[in-house]
């Protein structure tokens, strides 16, 4: 863990700035994205984006300052994170923006800036990384349940839709949205055996957002008592 010294950044009032800051570049951000926008608001935008990035730079440079060692927070979560905030604005100084138009989705990582300013998002963070190995072998065991559900599907529909249910592989777009209980209804079974099979599926997929809901909340409580100890 990085040694620093206070830093003006982490008073109360210039928090409140950044996060302010924060939330209005996120706004800016979307309303770049209305077609047809008047020169003025354009203008304004591209001036309020520039007084955004020169404090950000300001923070970034005094935080590089105070943190000891520096290169230990130049490498670190938030140091990388404080730095794609601005990156993309003197990239696009020097590039076409056209030829970078994906890379201006960078901007959005000012958004895991907050997380620096709320200790809800840092316990959260504590009880992913306490939960981390649980996590796994829970993502490893959903793998299998939906190349198993795919699998199953097929067999069930394969010969009553081969149009629809043509492969294991298109079948696991049918599996995922299942098993994630969201069913977009755009391939569905028309089978008895699909039908019961697809039922079956359902209740699977209601455990499978349970378990780590389960395992989450119960690593939160956890740091949150810890805590307060």
């Amino acid at each position: 863990m990085n040694k620093r010294k206070d830093c003006f950044w982490d008073k109360p009032g210039p928090t409140w700035v950044i996060i302010t800051l924060i939330l209005y570049s996120v706004l800016t951000f979307s309303l770049e994205t209305i077609p047809n926008l008047s020169p003025p608001v354009k203008t304004f935008l591209r001036c309020s984006e520039f007084v955004v990035v020169i404090i950000f730079t300001l923070e970034y440079l005094t935080r590089l300052y105070k943190a000891k060692p520096r290169l230990g927070f130049v490498f670190s979560f938030y140091g990388i994170i404080d730095l794609l905030a601005i990156l993309p604005f003197y990239l696009m100084l020097a590039v076409d923006l056209r030829a970078l138009r994906l890379f201006r989705l960078l901007r959005l990582a000012r958004l895991l800036k907050l997380t620096r300013y709320s200790n809800a998002i840092r316990r959260f963070s504590k009880a992913l990384y306490t939960v981390k190995e649980e996590l796994v072998v829970f993502s490893i065991a959903s793998l299998i349940i939906l190349f198993l559900a795919s699998v199953g599907i097929y067999h069930f529909e394969h010969a009553a839709q081969p149009e629809v249910f043509t492969t294991i592989f298109d079948c696991l777009w049918w599996a995922a949205a299942t098993l994630t209980t969201v069913g977009y209804g755009d391939i569905y079974p028309i089978t008895l055996g699909g039908k019961l099979f697809t039922f079956l599926v359902l209740m699977v997929g209601l455990g499978m957002i349970a378990v780590p809901t389960g395992i989450i909340a119960t690593a939160l409580s956890s740091v949150r008592q810890s805590e307060n100890k």
